[in-house]
Formats: C-alpha cells, sequence, structure tokens
C-alpha cells in the first residue's frame, strides 16, 4: 500500500515538472521563465528524493541503502535549492507584469 501512495506521489512529480516545463518554453517574461524553470526543479528534485524512498521500499542491502541515500539528498539538496529560487523570483513577478503590460 505504501509502495502504492509513493508511486502516485512520484508520478505527479513527473507530471509537474512537464507541467512547469512546458510553461517555462510558453512564457515571453524572463522572471516568469525563471520562476518556472525553479518550479520545474524542485518537482524534479522531489522526483529524485521518492524514487529513493520508494526503493528503500522495495529493496533491501546495502548497496540499495547506499543509493537510496545518495538519491534521498540529491532530491532534497534540489528540491530546497529550488524553493528558495522560486520564492526568490516570485518577489519579482507582478513588477515585470506591469512593466511589460504598457
Amino acid at each position: 500500500m505504501l509502495n502504492l501512495i509513493f508511486t502516485a506521489l512520484i508520478i505527479f512529480s513527473a507530471v509537474a515538472y512537464l507541467y512547469f516545463k512546458t510553461k517555462q518554453f510558453r512564457t515571453a517574461l524572463q522572471a516568469e521563465r525563471q520562476y518556472h524553470r525553479s518550479s520545474a526543479s524542485a518537482a524534479l528534485g522531489a522526483f529524485i528524493a521518492l524514487f529513493g524512498v520508494n526503493q528503500l521500499f522495495l529493496f533491501s542491502g546495502l548497496i540499495t541503502y547506499l543509493v537510496a541515500a545518495a538519491f534521498i539528498l540529491l532530491g532534497l539538496y534540489v528540491l530546497v535549492h529550488n524553493i528558495k529560487a522560486r520564492n526568490h523570483y516570485a518577489g519579482f513577478l507582478e513588477e515585470e507584469r506591469r512593466l511589460n503590460e504598457k
């Protein structure tokens, strides 16, 4: 049952990555492009971390634990870094939209 939950979360994060990557390519404003890029990268970090956690429930063994730990740590680093970047660019969105509507 727990494996199904992690599988659904992995699929959701992959779909979120594709959604934000598509939004990134379709926008013309620079701050909005950076915002969507960091959102897509955060979803990718969640995908990597969730994949590592899911491997812990599927397999057992020392190699699996080491590889899963690497995936979890890398995914959490990418997730946290890009959430901070996303919050940084969120402050510029309204100002850039206001400047470009003229």
